[in-house]
């Protein structure tokens, strides 16, 4: 099975969510839908970022490497050059 690490940056506020799934689709569609709590407030979403990972320990240690404070500087990074070549 594979792993994906995602980031997900909300279209209106200034958040983004990094997190762990095997299914990104489905999980980008519950976090629009407002399923999840901690990123309920800040929907809806664009998908930012995706790696896959070959089993869940990377993906889990990528996610943490994703959460910390250059992790997230680069997705800013990432964000703020896609939103200037819209």
């Amino acid at each position: 099975m594979c792993f994906y690490v995602y980031a997900i940056s909300s279209i209106n506020l200034n958040y983004i969510y990094v997190g762990l799934t095997s299914n990104i689709e489905e999980r980008l569609k519950r976090h629009n839908l407002g399923y999840e709590q901690t990123t309920k407030p800040y929907k809806p979403f664009m998908l930012l970022y995706t790696e896959a990972c070959e089993d869940r320990i990377i993906a889990r240690n990528r996610e943490k490497y994703w959460k910390s404070g250059i992790g997230k500087e680069k997705l800013r990074k990432l964000k703020n050059t896609i939103l200037s070549t819209e």
